[in-house]
């Protein structure tokens, strides 16, 4: 290291040898030393200036380009708005023009037409005003506030407003609340659209969601008012399917005991003290604690299997099983309707087991999957709601 240090200060003295300065003035001489260190202290002067104009100037190149395209942008936003406000505002004054002129009847005419217009579409989406929360979003835009001496312009501006803030706030709270059920699906590894309903009905009876011009026609709305109509109605739909099948699938606790003592996967075995796959969560507990259903179903067996001691299991339908280990008693038979919640036995510790606990499973098409990702996927679906 002092090696390099000592080749490292030779070669800064070469580059920067002393230098003398003879400068005559008035029949006088006078010399000047250089030394190589004040040189080298010019020399990094005059670098680190240069460094830092050279950032200044790039710094400000960048600042200015970034400030053009950002102009640019709000400039195409700005001018994207403006169209909108000036098309929904020609489309208003033409209407109002024509029927002033008698051609289609009168203005008041046209703002009782708009007012069922958004009682028709207020209809349209009904279903979405089961759903916990949705009469707290959508009470607002469901009740336009017209007043009796408002003219007939401003009831119609007011009308037309209010169903934007309707389907606004229903496409809102219903993709929200979908894309939420979706998730839930996920996380237990199911597929939200095995899930969602393929009736294809918009709106109850009223229209077929493959056709949106036909939807324009009945809501008498633009083409692309009715888009917007069928995306929240289809997301209203695929959450009312998803939130009805949700309730069918085990996504509720076994027990009300919080703490898991074994997860899901390989572990140490108790008994052999060697790794070993696990296919279902521990529960601990006291004995005779209420070992429950996690979802609706028909009980498949009740007894005695190897290393299980005490077994229910029940059949949930679609290819989905639970299994209830190492019970004490058993309080259920076998094809027997059980609910959520439902006690199908007491905590115990038959079978393979070194204490009092509930060992449980979940299989779908006869395979154990991880029951932690369904009692999450419960958790959420509970939070959706």
């Amino acid at each position: 290291m002092r090696q390099r240090l000592t080749r490292l200060r030779r070669s800064l003295v070469d580059l920067f040898p002393e230098r003398h300065l003879y400068v005559r003035s008035g029949g006088a001489m006078k010399a000047y030393v250089f030394s190589s260190r004040t040189q080298m202290l010019t020399a990094g002067g005059v670098a680190a200036a240069a460094l830092w104009m050279g950032v200044c100037t790039a710094a400000m190149l960048v600042n200015a380009m970034s400030a053009t395209a950002a102009d640019r942008e709000v400039a195409r936003t700005q001018a994207k708005y403006e169209r909108w406000i000036a098309d929904r505002q020609a489309r208003l004054n033409s209407a109002v023009a024509q029927l002033n002129s008698g051609a289609g009847g009168t203005t008041a005419q046209l703002a009782a037409a708009i007012e069922k217009r958004h009682e028709a579409l207020a209809m349209l989406l009904t279903d979405i005003k089961g759903a916990p929360g949705a009469v707290a979003a959508l009470a607002p835009a469901l009740k336009p506030q017209l007043t009796a001496d408002a003219s007939p312009t401003a009831r119609i501006e007011r009308v037309q407003h209010s169903q934007d803030q309707l389907l606004e706030a229903a496409d809102t709270f219903a993709k929200s609340r979908a894309d939420r059920l979706r998730l839930a699906f996920r996380l237990a590894g199911l597929t939200p659209s095995d899930y969602a309903s393929k009736s294809g009905a918009l709106g109850g009876p009223l229209i077929e969601s493959k056709d949106p011009r036909a939807l324009a026609a009945v809501l008498d709305v633009e083409p692309d008012f009715a888009e917007r109509v069928q995306r929240a109605a289809g997301d209203i739909s695929d959450a009312g399917s998803l939130d009805q099948a949700a309730k069918e699938l085990p996504f509720a606790r076994p027990t009300a005991q919080p703490e898991e003592s074994s997860s899901y996967g390989v572990r140490i075995d108790p008994f052999t003290r060697r790794p070993a796959f696990h296919s279902g969560l521990d529960f601990p507990g006291n004995r005779m604690s209420p070992v429950a259903a996690t979802g609706p179903g028909v009980v498949a067996f009740t007894g005695v299997r190897s290393g299980y001691g005490n077994t229910v299991e029940v059949d949930h339908g679609g290819g989905l099983k639970t299994r209830y280990g190492h019970l004490a008693v058993i309080a259920v038979h076998v094809g027997e309707h059980v609910t959520v919640g439902q006690r199908l036995g007491g905590m115990g510790s038959t079978g393979r087991s070194t204490g009092t606990h509930l060992h449980y499973e979940v299989w779908l098409n006869g395979r154990p999957m991880n029951p932690e990702r369904y009692l999450k996927a419960g958790a959420y679906v509970h939070e959706a709601g």
